[in-house]
This record gives structure tokens, C-alpha cells and sequence, in this order.
């Protein structure tokens, strides 16, 4: 199940979250991934998926308030760079309730889409491409970049203003993308 642990940036965070009883990196994109107590479905889209774990409810709801449903669910492929509900709560008291108001829906939309790359980018390409330069750069849905580089061991997500995410969960495949589980909502410029 862990072929993927021989890999340079990947493998002590496997490490490390399997003797925690997690399921991590599957062998290939036809494995599942549990994510919140559920196992996520590479046949099935990152909507269909999402809407099961229980770690990630207040993104699906998030998701939800800002229309976004109905592109997730969309051929893709999409990048997911999913904040854990733990995440959300990390943010300033009242920051989740005042942008799901109805008037708040763009800028629910842009915190959303700066969380989402419009392309496959897997463990794999991520490391490849840090190998070649140290730290790589995408651009997201909404325009703004993320930066990933490595920690250590880990690797992590460095938004436009200097907030980290930890990826704690990487690969979880998707008939329409792949999904990563982050520690920290990314927030754009």
C-alpha cells in the first residue's frame, strides 16, 4: 500500500502519520484514501468525496455558499488543497460566519479558489519540480500564487502573505483531480 514511501519529502511524513493509524499515500491512483473516518473514492469526483469526510465539513459548506459545487464536480482536472475544519477554527473568531453571509460571496469565492490549482499537481510533480529548484510556485483558480517548499522532512504551502499549511494528508485521487489535506486556510493577497 505505501510504495510511495521511499520518497524523499513524502516518506517520514507517511512515516509519521501511519504509526498514527492513517491511511496516507496509496500505491497508485486506483487506492483509497480514508480522509475524516471515510474512505475517499478515486472513482468518484472531489465533490462526491468531500462531502463525506467528516474533517471537512466546513469547506464543503463553504464550497456550498459560494457556488462552487457544480465546478468541483466538473471535469478538472483540479488540484485540491483542502484545510481540515480545525483549520477554519484557527482563523479570527467571526472570520468563517462573515464570509458565509450572502454578501460576502466573492470574496468566499477567492479564498475558495485560491485553495484550488487548474491541473493534476500529484506528490510526484510536486517533488520533481522541487528537486529541480528547491521551491515551486503555482498559480491558483483566482489568479494569486502558492509556494510550496521543504521543511525539513515536509513539505509546505506558503500563501501570499506568509501563512504555512502542513500537507498532512497528500494523493487522495479523484476521478476529476487530486485532493491534499492542509492544516492551515491559505488566504490570498
Amino acid at each position: 500500500m505505501l510504495a510511495r514511501t521511499s520518497r524523499k519529502f513524502f516518506a517520514p511524513l507517511a512515516a509519521a502519520l501511519i504509526g498514527l493509524g492513517g491511511a496516507v499515500l496509496p500505491a497508485s491512483a486506483a487506492d483509497t484514501v480514508m480522509v475524516g473516518g471515510e474512505d475517499m473514492f478515486p472513482s468518484k469526483n472531489i465533490i462526491e468525496n468531500a462531502v463525506n469526510s467528516k474533517a471537512h465539513t466546513t469547506l464543503v459548506a463553504a464550497v456550498k455558499a459560494a457556488g462552487l459545487v457544480e465546478t468541483l464536480s466538473g471535469p478538472g482536472p483540479f488540484t485540491v488543497f483542502a484545510p481540515t475544519n480545525d483549520a477554519f477554527e484557527n482563523l479570527p473568531e467571526g472570520t468563517v460566519e462573515t464570509l458565509l453571509k450572502e454578501e460576502n460571496k466573492d470574496q468566499l469565492t477567492g479564498v475558495l479558489t485560491y485553495h484550488v490549482i487548474p491541473s493534476r499537481v500529484d506528490s510526484t510533480t510536486l517533488e520533481n519540480a522541487m528537486a529541480k529548484r528547491g521551491s515551486v510556485r503555482y498559480k491558483t483558480v483566482n489568479g494569486g500564487l502558492l509556494t510550496f517548499k521543504a521543511n525539513g522532512n515536509n513539505v509546505i504551502v506558503e500563501d501570499a502573505n506568509g501563512n504555512v499549511a502542513n500537507i498532512s494528508i497528500v494523493d487522495v485521487f479523484q476521478s476529476n483531480g487530486v485532493i491534499h489535506v492542509i492544516d492551515t486556510v491559505l488566504l490570498p493577497e
